[in-house]
């Protein structure tokens, strides 16, 4: 049996079957049975929810004091309060998808993944879902405390916009953690620091706590590369309507743009897999050779 759920048949009736029904259900019972601990995880570890609601806040809540120091306006405020949320996503995309295969072969449970009869990008699928259900919950409290406890108030002309907006950020969000998911298992035992590197500086290139435009000619290259900056920056206009900063470009540019990058990264995601999947079939090893 193969990778792909494909499986001797005794006829041409008996394999169309399989290839159109069963690979299908066996590929959604992969993207569920690995959604599913995350989802779950919200009620068993209660302790994760002090640690990745409250610490979060607290830079948050530094950010907050330093704009009120300064005489900055009130929706800078509002802009710390909605980045400090997004940032619970990108650690979500960080440690819980781009170092998660990394970790899976530490356990010894990697092989299974690449024996059963499923692609690997519903495993990612799963854990993207289910991150996705479980980073919502944290975000969502960080807004509801940071916005009742500093007093920030939202203007908010296009909730359908605002709502299509978030989930076209999480779209390339999530297929750039696809995407690191099989980098990060090709580079070996880099991975942990590789992720350790890239935390601050996407809190830094993505303005999660300033106005992106504040970032000058590098902003090019944020929105270029960077899905969270893009998207923050688009919620914010949506957000903050009535706001006197202006975003980097128009909010429908910034659609078209974060649609340009999901293709993207699941498309390398997709390709990068399926190098993964040769070195580990053909060649036996699932690293480069010169590590």
């Amino acid at each position: 049996m193969s990778a792909y759920g494909s499986a001797p048949a005794s006829g041409p009736r008996e394999a169309a079957e399989w290839s159109n029904r069963r690979i299908v259900a066996v590929n959604l019972r992969a993207i569920v049975g690995r959604a599913y601990p995350r989802v779950i995880g919200l009620t068993r570890e209660p302790s994760w929810l002090f640690f990745e609601i409250f610490l979060p806040f607290l830079a948050v809540s530094a950010f907050v004091f330093v704009y009120r120091a300064l005489g900055a306006p009130e929706a800078f405020v509002g802009f710390v309060v909605l980045g400090g949320a997004m940032t619970a996503f990108w650690l979500n995309v960080v440690w819980m998808m781009a170092a998660q295969f990394y970790w899976e072969k530490d356990q010894g449970n990697l092989e299974l993944y690449f024996t059963a009869p499923m692609h690997l990008m519903s495993v990612l699928a799963g854990m993207a879902i289910g991150g996705l259900v479980m980073t919502s919950s944290r975000a969502l409290a960080v807004i509801g405390i940071g916005s009742l406890l500093y007093g920030v108030s939202y203007d908010v002309h296009e909730p359908l916009a605002l709502a299509a907006v978030f989930l076209l950020t999480m779209i390339p969000l999530y297929g750039m953690g696809m995407l690191f998911a099989s980098l990060f298992l090709l580079w070996g035992r880099e991975a942990f620091h590789l992720a350790q590197l890239l935390q601050e500086p996407i809190y830094f290139l993505g303005g999660v706590n300033f106005p992106l435009r504040a970032l000058g000619p590098a902003v090019g290259l944020v929105m270029a590369t960077l899905p969270l900056g893009v998207g923050l920056d688009a919620m914010r206009q949506l957000a903050f309507a009535s706001s006197d900063t202006n975003g980097v470009l128009p909010v429908g540019t910034e659609i078209v743009i974060l649609v340009a990058m999901g293709i993207v990264f699941l498309v390398a995601a997709r390709l990068a897999l399926g190098y993964l999947e040769t070195l580990a079939r053909r060649e036996g090893r699932l690293t480069l050779r010169w590590q």
